[in-house]
């Protein structure tokens, strides 16, 4: 699957370059550069021609045309449908299943997942606590801790579950307290699972169970997450990127990619039928909610209730501050596990509606990847091989349209994360980290390496109100 995806990107910026380079209308000759003093390199001054960027424009949004009608029809397909066999979560079986009874005052039980997690712990569960409107149950599921986290969550006011003989780290620490809170569930009965890193705005309950009540047809509720304060240049790029993350959203008016595993509400109607589905429609274990043999299990339950038919959001009003990586290692493992586990659960699912966005987006991602490196090579390419330096006004005039996208994007940050962007080449270095983490994940996979789950101990996290 990894050779596919990269294969697929690398024939279509093959097909671009090839494109490019014989659109016929240049007069002048490609002058002649000398690399190091050893090669030749053979440039061309001029501009792309404009029948050259109206191809290129034309295609881009061909294809971005054709992959937002392809996602229409395949929401609208999966709202409208009665199928309670294929779609037992779609919007139209749910209300017509739900439809005239009262199911009793809604509850809300918040989980906890926590594998020595002393140092942030209390903060989550102050947030929760401080809530507008508090939950009825908070648990801390301590799966195989050796600190003090399930002393600390007591004192903090909240139940704690020890998990017993579990090797299947978060997914199966979940599954454990899934499997004896999800029985005494009712319709009207929310559950939460919340990372212990993590710290909910005030008003993120009020609005998610205010947000259920009035539609019955929502499975699960994502939170919108904005990175803590800190940690330097590395955690400014960080921030940075979470920023236009959560601007996406905002213009996809909540159409959430991944329901995040920083605070997600869900209904256990939801819960219980993946749990059904599991070896059915869904891959996993019968019986799990949460597939223990997945790096990313919150991506993977996103999947999932999608596959099923589930109406799932992340409205801008559910915003929550979670952790960044302090250090450019820890940074790696985070991100290649990401990046494996995105992979490696499209390979489960394999090309479904449900799915066929995810794989457009990890094609852009290889496109991309080949992009900026073909970018930063030329550019090295052609300042050494021009004897004195050359200002291209064509390429000035990209460089800055990119650069006010940058700001623009980031712009709800602050000032410094304005700063960072209208500096242009750190962020630029910064993407090219995160394409080499990319790299790294289709070639483990390629190879068959086994991936691994990396713990990064944390800093105490400051409580923040308003996020």
């Amino acid at each position: 699957m990894g050779l596919l995806i990269f294969g697929t990107a690398a024939v279509g910026a093959a097909l671009l370059w090839w494109s490019v380079s014989g659109t016929p209308g240049k007069s002048d000759q490609p002058a002649d550069g000398l690399v190091l003093g050893a090669w030749h390199l053979l440039y061309d001054t001029e501009a792309p021609s404009m029948p050259t960027l109206a191809a290129a424009a034309g295609l881009a949004l061909l294809f971005a045309a054709g992959v937002a009608v392809l996602e229409r029809r395949i929401a609208n397909r999966a709202r409208r449908s009665e199928d309670g066999e294929g779609l037992p979560l779609s919007p139209k079986h749910v209300m017509a299943e739900t439809r005239g009874v009262f199911h009793g005052n809604v509850t809300l039980t918040v989980l906890v997942p926590a594998h020595n997690e002393a140092a942030s712990i209390r903060a989550t569960l102050a947030s929760l606590f401080a809530q507008s409107r508090p939950p009825e149950r908070v648990i801390v599921v301590a799966d195989n801790c050796t600190d003090d986290t399930a002393d600390l969550a007591r004192l903090g006011g909240a139940e704690v579950f020890e998990t017993v003989d579990n090797v299947h780290k978060k997914a199966g620490g979940l599954n454990q307290a899934l499997s004896r809170i999800l029985p005494t569930q009712g319709e009207n009965d929310l559950v939460m699972v919340m990372d212990a890193d993590t710290v909910l705005d005030a008003g993120f309950l009020e609005s998610a169970v205010r947000r259920m009540i009035s539609d019955r047809a929502l499975m699960a509720i994502g939170g919108l997450f904005y990175g803590e304060e800190g940690k330097g240049l590395i955690g400014q790029f960080q921030r940075n990127e979470y920023t236009r993350y959560a601007r996406d959203l905002r213009r996809r008016r909540g159409r959430v990619f991944v329901l995040t595993g920083t605070a997600t509400v869900f209904r256990p109607r939801a819960l219980r039928t993946v749990a059904a589905e599991r070896g059915r429609i869904l891959p996993g274990v019968p019986g799990d909610v949460y597939d223990t043999l997945v790096l990313t299990e919150d991506n993977e339950i996103t999947l999932a209730l999608k596959t099923l038919g589930g109406l799932v959001i992340s409205p801008s009003d559910c915003t929550v501050v979670t952790e960044v990586m302090p250090t450019w290692r820890s940074l790696w493992a985070q991100r290649l596990r990401w990046q494996r586990g995105a992979l490696e659960n499209l390979g489960e699912y394999g090309m479904r509606p449900a799915t066929f966005r995810y794989w457009a987006q990890q094609l852009g991602i290889g496109y991309g990847v080949i992009a900026l490196g073909a970018y930063l090579l030329l550019m090295a390419l052609m300042a050494l091989s021009f004897d004195t330096w050359v200002w291209f006004p064509f390429w000035l005039g990209t460089g800055l349209v990119f650069t006010v996208e940058r700001i623009v994007t980031v712009w709800r940050g602050g000032w410094r994360a304005r700063l960072l962007a209208a500096t242009l080449f750190p962020e630029l270095a910064y993407a090219l980290y995160l394409d080499l983490v990319y790299l790294k994940g289709i070639v483990d996979m390629s190879l068959g390496r086994t991936a691994t789950w990396k713990h990064v101990v944390q800093t105490p996290t400051g409580v923040k109100v308003d996020a």
